[in-house]
């Protein structure tokens, strides 16, 4: 009876997506045809290519060098709902746009935040995912600051991931402090905890998290998140047709509670935790 509800559930977000691009399938698989230009490479080729930074728990390596993590979720579901393989290509975080422009990859599924100077370079889906911005401080250099004043200050400095929305975050909401920037996040967060950052800034729950890892060095200054993101997958301007084919599955995929099941298990508990080598 679950085998049966199973194939019910995929013959139906096949009917969806048939009906919303003007695809002519004539079994589930979304990619049986190839419905416009821009997506004919992906069937044909029968492999979706997707560039990635990883970041926990957005995307890591488990314990045998395998990519886990939510990203790696929806980009395997969206791969498996839609006919094709899935294939990752680690990317810098701040060479992930260029390294999409030069079609090293059809899509970037990777936590992006959408943002104005972003969408002048890429084409943004419907948002799939709502993540915060937070703070962890160092219990050393900022054990009594507890405002944002306290942290806009020109002797202050704040770590963050090179390229990632929390830098334009920070240089916002404390434009006197000095803003260093590191290729991940362990790097940053790395600063704080030895000593020579006042604080971390980046997308929650790594902060709440590493606090708790952490809870001799770290804290959380500020009860309330300093923003609130709106994470899309990206493809190239003009793609229009990509675009329409990803958000009718991202649609889909809010509908039956899917993305949001992944989204807590991965942001609101630490089941996962066990599977992840020490240090990411």
């Amino acid at each position: 009876m679950k085998l049966f509800k199973h194939r019910i559930a995929r013959l139906s977000i096949a009917a969806l997506l048939t009906g919303l691009l003007g695809l002519s399938l004539s079994t589930p698989s979304l990619a049986n045809e190839s419905a416009t230009a821009n997506l004919d490479s992906i069937n044909q080729r029968g492999t979706l290519r997707v560039g990635m930074s990883t970041f926990v728990p957005w995307a890591m390596r488990n314990k045998q060098g395998e990519l886990i993590g939510f990203e790696i979720d929806v980009a395997k579901r969206l791969a498996a709902d839609s006919g094709w393989k899935v294939e990752f290509v680690p990317t810098a975080w701040d060479g992930i746009i260029p390294a999409l422009l030069a079609k090293k990859f059809d899509v970037i599924i990777g936590g992006m935040s959408v943002t104005p100077e972003r969408s002048k370079s890429v084409l943004f889906t419907a948002p799939y995912s709502h993540s915060g911005v937070q703070v962890a401080a160092s219990k050393t250099l900022a054990a009594d600051f507890t405002s944002v004043e306290k942290f806009n200050s020109r002797r202050v400095k704040i770590a963050a991931r090179r390229g990632a929305f929390t830098v334009q975050v920070a240089r916002e909401t404390f434009p006197k402090a000095t803003i260093l920037q590191f290729d991940d996040d362990a790097q940053a967060f790395q600063e704080v905890i030895n000593g020579n950052a006042h604080a971390v800034i980046a997308s929650s729950p790594k902060p709440e998290h590493e606090t708790i890892k952490h809870s001799d060095k770290l804290f959380l200054p500020f009860s309330e998140r300093l923003a609130k993101g709106n994470e899309a997958f990206a493809v190239r301007l003009g793609e229009e047709d990509k675009k329409a084919f990803f958000d009718t599955w991202i649609q889909a995929r809010m509908a039956d509670g899917w993305l949001q099941q992944r989204y807590e298990y991965w942001f609101s508990t630490l089941d996962w935790q066990d599977q992840i080598a020490s240090g990411q």
